[in-house]
Parts: C-alpha cells; sequence; structure tokens
C-alpha cells in the first residue's frame, strides 16, 4: 500500500483525513493476517540455529541471529530462509505469462519490451506460424516476418527459459498467445501482480478481455474468439488454397470497417480507470478486486473520467477495508 503523500491527488482535508484513516486501518489488517511473517530492516528472524539454516536474501547474522536487512515477507525454503521485497523490480520465472510491445524484428526473432532490465527474444522456431502447421522454417518465412508482428505490436507470450548469456527467451505455441488489439495497455509495478494460475480473464458478460501480466504489463481488449487454424488447414487441398486466400483477405476488409462497439469501449475505458486507481492505492490487482471497482463506480452513478477524480479514490480505499475486514472475520 501507498504512503498518504505518494499519492498524486487533489485532496482536500476531509478527504485527506478519511483515506489516511482507511490506511491505517489497512495497514493494521495486514500485520493481523501477517504477523509472525512480514519484517523491517533489523527484525530478528526467529530460527532454530541446531537445524543448519542457510540464510538468503535480505538476510544477515548479527549478534548470532539473523536478522532483515530489507522490509518483506519471511520465506522458508527447507533450511532456507530469506525475505522476499515487498516492492520489486519483475523477476522473470519459466512459465510466467507476460505481455510485451515489439521493438524490434531481427533475423528470425522478435525483440519485446517487457519491464525487464533487458529486452526478451521470440524466436520465429518458438511460435506457431498463421499457417497453423508443424513444420521447419523456411526462408519464406523469415521474410514474412513483419506479416506476423511487427514494431510497436503488443503481443502475449509465457517466459521459456534463460541462455546462458542471460538473455530472456518467450515461447507463442498455443492460441491463446499472440499479437493483442482493440484495447488498451497499461504499466503498472510489477509487485502488484501476484503470480496465479490464471492469467487470463474473459470477461463474458462485457465481451472484454483482461490479461494481467506477469511483469506488470496489463491488457484489457475486446474479446477475440481463438481459430483452430491447424484443423482447418488440414481439411483445406492445395487446390483450394488460392479460393482460401481470397476469402481471408474479404474478412480482413469486412474486419477493417467493423469497429469496437461503443459499449465495449466504455466498459475498456472503466476497466482501465478501475485499474490505474488501484495501482496509484498501491493495492494488489486481480479480477476480482478490479470488477469490484468496476461495480462500485456503477453504482456511484460515475462517468467514466470520475473514476480518476479523489473522492472515489478515497470511496475504493474504504471499500478496501470492508472487503478486507470481512475476509479477516471470515478466517476468524
Amino acid at each position: 500500500m501507498r504512503e498518504l503523500r505518494d499519492l498524486q491527488l487533489p485532496l482536500n482535508q476531509t478527504q485527506k483525513i478519511r483515506l489516511r484513516r482507511a490506511l491505517l486501518q489497512l495497514q493494521e489488517l495486514a500485520c493481523k493476517m501477517n504477523s509472525s511473517a512480514s519484517v523491517t530492516v533489523a527484525d530478528t528472524i526467529p530460527v532454530n540455529h541446531e537445524d543448519g539454516v542457510l540464510k538468503g536474501h535480505g538476510t544477515s547474522e548479527l549478534d548470532g541471529e539473523v536478522v532483515a536487512t530489507l522490509c518483506g515477507i519471511v520465506e522458508r525454503v527447507n533450511k532456507l530462509v530469506y525475505v522476499r521485497a515487498l516492492r520489486a523490480r519483475y523477476k522473470p520465472e519459466v512459465g510466467d505469462i507476460i505481455v510485451g510491445r515489439v521493438t524490434e524484428v531481427a533475423p528470425k526473432r522478435w525483440r519485446l519490451e517487457i519491464n525487464f532490465s533487458q529486452d526478451a527474444v521470440l524466436m520465429l522456431s518458438s511460435m506457431n506460424l498463421p499457417d497453423g502447421i508443424q513444420r521447419r522454417r523456411t526462408a519464406v518465412d523469415e521474410l514474412n516476418m513483419r506479416s506476423i508482428f511487427e514494431e510497436s505490436d503488443v503481443i502475449c507470450a509465457e517466459v521459456r527459459g534463460f541462455q546462458h548469456e542471460g538473455s530472456l527467451h518467450l515461447q507463442a505455441r498455443s492460441q491463446k498467445y499472440g499479437k493483442l488489439e482493440r484495447g488498451q495497455l497499461l504499466t503498472v509495478p510489477p509487485y502488484l501482480v501476484k503470480r496465479r494460475k490464471q492469467h487470463f480473464h474473459h470477461l463474458e458478460r462485457i465481451a472484454v478481455d483482461l490479461i494481467l501480466g506477469c511483469n506488470g504489463f496489463i491488457w484489457v481488449g475486446e474479446h477475440v474468439e481463438a481459430r483452430d487454424n491447424m484443423v482447418e488447414d488440414q481439411e483445406t487441398k492445395p487446390e483450394q488454397l488460392n479460393s482460401k486466400l481470397n476469402r481471408i483477405s474479404m474478412s480482413l476488409e469486412e474486419q477493417e470497417r467493423i469497429c469496437t462497439p461503443l459499449e465495449t469501449r466504455q466498459s475498456i475505458c472503466r476497466i482501465v480507470n478501475a485499474v490505474r486507481v488501484l495501482s496509484s492505492l498501491g493495492f494488489s490487482l486481480n479480477v476480482e478486486v478490479i470488477m469490484e471497482t468496476v461495480e462500485l463506480s456503477v453504482s456511484l452513478n460515475l462517468d467514466i473520467h470520475e473514476m480518476l477524480g479523489a473522492e472515489f479514490c478515497v470511496q475504493t480505499a474504504e471499500r478496501e477495508v470492508e472487503r478486507r475486514s470481512s475476509l479477516s472475520k471470515k478466517k476468524g
């Protein structure tokens, strides 16, 4: 959570008092739920020295005791004890779902900006081709790379691994990965997006896709149905390729004439502003909290632009206090 002084909002005196009270209540609730796990600098970490404890990141030894060298949560893996920082830069892990922007089309690869210390690499061989056929990549495929992704395109992919030189490699071998269109890309601090089983969310009621990238890039866009190109191409005979290409070109022309419905665009903007408000308050982001914030704005009959005002920010913090209080009572 953010300190009051960190918020760049034009708050009046009453709003400052309400927001300060809400943030203090949230801190108290967080301490109750993680009283044994949260530490600040120089706090002693209780360990059993007889077990041969291994001191990891964020820990040090002082007067025979293990103490924390940064603020965060104490984590234990077998004998290893370390402190996980509450606010940290994005550290990729294999299997992470990320959203990135293409910065360069290089030979047999694309380079992507993913909010990391260096650009990630997506190899031509690490993604499905548009025709969906599993085959070796040829010189023709390399020449047609810009027809798949070009500079400034936003795409979704998965972290495949690290190379010996330290570069990060991605893969996009699934229908759920690929180019993202007709939406908005937001950047939030990566520590606000926790790793979960599900990072793709299809909000059926409003026909919107929400992708929470582990790297702090969040995509909100119009829902797009995944198409099984592989099955279609297996059923297509060689003599039918020309007619199929004509149908594809016609469908692309039709798509250019079709705009995203106004209602869908309004839903996208409302979700985007909800993410901005939650991010400014330093709240962890998940689909439940985001949609509760959207519903709060609707129940208050606010216009989309009014969600970025000081009053709604305070109301969101107060609503979060109520939500966490009810959760703590259920656990208790």
